[in-house]
C-alpha cells in the first residue's frame, strides 16, 4: 500500500481483488497485472476507502483524508493517538474502539462525526452512555470538541425524551434505560451514527437493553461501539457485542460461540480454551486499541468526574437538613468549625449513610452509586484503590464488591499495623485482591500502592493535604503506567468541594466560604 500525492492509494491486489474493487469503486484505475497479480489506484475519498475496506480484509488500517482534509475542531489539539484513532473511525462504518479508560477517545469519535457531517454522509449522531458520564464527559466534550455543533441531553420524563429526539439536534446524548423508553422514536429519527460506549453493558443477547439496540441498527446505521476492556469477564461476552457489529464473524448461536472459546471441566463450570483470546480478537473486528501506556503524549495523572443524582429519599433529607442548617444559622456567624460540622453532614448523606445526632445510622439508598462504581471497574483490566472517607460506608462498598465477585481487602483505622502490612504487600505482589477499599487517614502516608493506577474517590475528604497525599499512593517511584483519578459525583458540596481539592485551596480559608455557598443554593 502506498500513498501518492495525498490523493490517492496504490494497492497491489490478487487478480479477483482488484477486479471486485473496480467494479465497485468508481474511482479506480487499473495501472497493470502481473501474473495473478494486480496493481491497483484508488482515488482518496472516505466514501471510496469506507468502501474498500468493507471489501477487502487488511491486515492494517488504511489511512483515513480526514488526515487532510479536517482542521480538528475544539479547543484542544489532538494527541497523535486520537488523530489515528479518529482516522479508523472515520472509514469503518460499524467498529470497536478499545483505547483505554483515559485515552480520550471520547474526543475522537466527536472529530470523527464532526468530519463526516462536514462532507454531508451524516446528519445526526446518538450517544448512548452511562448516566454518570453523560453530562461530565459526552456533553463538556462535545462543547469542548464541537461547540459549533448542537447537541441535547436526552434525559427526563418520556416526553421531554421525545421532543429531544425528534428535535434537530446533531447530537444526542442518552443513557442506556433511556433508550428502552423512546425506542421507537428513536428508531423514526433515523441516526446515521449511533456510538455506544462502555459498550459491555450490552455484552448479553438475552437483555432487553441488547435486543432493544439491536432492533434501532439497521444496516446503513454506522456503528462504533467504546470500551476499554472487551469481553473483560469471560470470552463469552464478546458474542453479544460481535452480534451487533460484525455477525458474521460469529456463529449464528451463541452455544456454538461457547463450545468454541470454552471447555466444560463439570457440570456447571466452564474455562476459557487456549486459544480463546485470539478467537475473541478475529471475532471483535475491525477494532483499534490504545493503552494509556502507549500514549506517550498524555499527561501522567488523567481525571474524571462521575455524576450519580441523589437518590429521592436521599435527596429529601439533604434539602430538609439545608434548610434546617439556614435556621440554626440564621443570625450567627459561619465559623470554620460549624462550616465543617455542616458540611461533613451533607458529604454523608451524599455518600450513603450519616450519623444522627443521638450517634444512630441512617442508610440511605446507594445503589446508583454502586453501580457506577462498578461501571468504573469493569473499564479497566487493572487494580484499583477506592478511599471511602467514613467507616460505615466502607463496609457497604466491600460488601458490594464481595457480592459482585469482585476480590477487595478494607483498610480503615481499626485494622492492625501487622494485618494492614500483610494486605499492603498482597496487593502489590499477588493477583489478589484486586481492589482495595480504603479510609482516607488511614493509608494516606508512607504507603506505596503502585500496582493501581486508578484512585477512585467515592465521596470527597475535607483536607487537600488528605486528597493529595491519597493520589500519591499511586503516583510514586515504581508506578509503570499512566494514571487515572476518578470523582464519584452527586450532590452540589461534593462538587463544590472536589473543585476546591483540584485547586488546591487551603481548607480552612474555604470551608466558610464554601458553606454559605451551599446554603444559598
Amino acid at each position: 500500500m502506498e500513498l501518492i500525492d495525498n490523493t490517492a492509494i496504490k494497492l497491489t491486489l490478487k487478480n479477483e481483488s482488484a477486479d471486485l474493487v473496480l467494479d465497485r469503486i468508481d474511482k479506480t484505475e487499473l495501472i497493470n497485472r502481473e501474473g495473478d497479480v494486480s496493481n491497483i489506484v484508488v482515488y482518496w475519498g472516505v466514501e471510496e476507502i469506507t468502501l474498500l475496506n468493507e471489501l477487502i480484509n487488511f491486515r492494517d488500517n488504511l489511512p483515513s483524508p480526514i488526515t487532510k482534509d479536517y482542521d480538528w475542531k475544539g479547543l484542544y489539539n489532538p494527541f497523535s493517538h486520537q488523530r489515528i484513532t479518529s482516522e479508523f473511525l472515520s472509514i469503518n462504518k460499524k467498529a470497536f474502539c478499545f483505547n483505554e479508560a483515559g485515552t480520550g477517545k471520547t474526543s475522537s469519535v466527536l472529530w470523527s462525526a464532526d468530519y463526516l457531517m462536514e462532507l454531508g454522509l451524516i446528519k445526526r449522531v446518538l450517544i448512548i452512555c452511562p448516566l454518570s458520564i453523560m453530562y461530565s464527559a459526552w456533553q463538556g466534550d462535545v462543547f469542548n470538541t464541537c461547540m459549533h455543533r448542537t447537541s441535547a441531553v436526552c434525559h427526563g420524563t418520556a416526553s421531554k425524551r421525545k421532543k429531544i429526539v425528534e428535535g434537530e439536534y446533531e447530537f444526542v446524548i442518552i443513557n442506556y434505560d433511556g433508550v428502552g423508553v423512546i425506542a421507537s422514536e428513536i428508531k423514526s429519527a433515523n441516526f446515521d451514527l449511533i456510538v455506544v460506549d462502555e459498550c459491555n453493558a450490552y455484552k448479553s443477547t438475552s437483555t432487553t437493553r441488547w435486543k432493544t439496540l439491536k432492533k434501532i441498527i439497521t444496516y446503513d446505521t454506522r456503528l462504533w461501539m467504546l470500551t476499554g476492556t472487551p469481553a473483560s469477564q469471560s470470552p463469552e461476552d464478546a458474542y453479544g457485542l460481535a452480534k451487533l457489529v460484525c455477525p458474521e464473524r460469529i456463529p449464528k448461536f451463541k452455544n456454538a460461540w461457547r463450545d468454541k472459546v470454552m471447555h466444560q471441566v463439570s457440570r456447571f463450570r466452564w474455562i476459557p480454551r487456549p486459544n480463546s483470546k485470539q478467537d475473541v480478537f478475529k471475532a471483535l473486528q475491525p477494532a483499534i486499541r490504545f493503552a494509556k501506556n502507549e500514549c506517550l503524549d498524555l499527561p501522567d495523572v488523567m481525571y474524571q468526574t462521575r455524576f450519580i443524582p441523589l437518590t429521592a429519599q436521599a435527596d429529601k433529607y439533604y434539602k430538609e437538613l439545608k434548610n434546617q442548617m439556614l435556621i440554626e444559622m440564621s443570625g450567627e456567624s459561619i465559623t470554620a468549625v460549624n462550616a465543617a460540622a455542616g458540611l461533613n453532614k451533607l458529604l454523608q448523606i451524599s455518600g450513603g449513610a450519616v450519623y444522627t445526632d443521638d450517634k444512630k445510622i441512617m442508610e440511605f439508598d446507594v445503589a446508583p452509586r454502586l453501580n457506577v462504581l462498578m461501571e468504573t471497574i469493569e473499564e479497566t483490566e487493572h487494580k484499583i484503590i477506592i478511599f471511602v472517607p467514613y467507616r460505615h460506608t466502607i463496609t457497604m462498598v466491600s460488601e458490594y464488591l464481595t457480592a459482585n465477585k469482585i476480590s477487595n481487602e478494607v483498610i480503615n483505622g481499626s485494622v492492625t499495623a501487622t494485618k494492614r502490612a500483610d494486605i499492603i504487600s498482597r496487593f502489590q505482589t499477588s493477583d489478589e485482591p484486586r481492589v482495595l477499599v480504603i479510609q482516607p487517614q488511614s493509608a494516606s502516608h508512607g504507603v506505596t500502592l503502585t500496582r493501581a493506577n486508578v484512585v477512585v474517590f467515592w465521596s470527597p475528604v475535607m483536607s487537600v493535604e488528605v486528597y493529595l497525599q491519597c493520589i500519591a499512593r499511586i503516583d510514586r517511584v515504581g508506578q509503570k503506567n499512566k494514571m487515572t483519578v476518578v470523582h464519584l459525583q452527586g450532590s452540589d458540596v461534593e462538587k463544590r468541594m472536589y473543585a476546591m481539592l483540584r485547586g488546591k485551596v487551603d481548607a480552612h480559608t474555604a470551608l466558610v466560604d464554601l458553606y454559605r455557598e451551599e446554603l444559598e443554593t
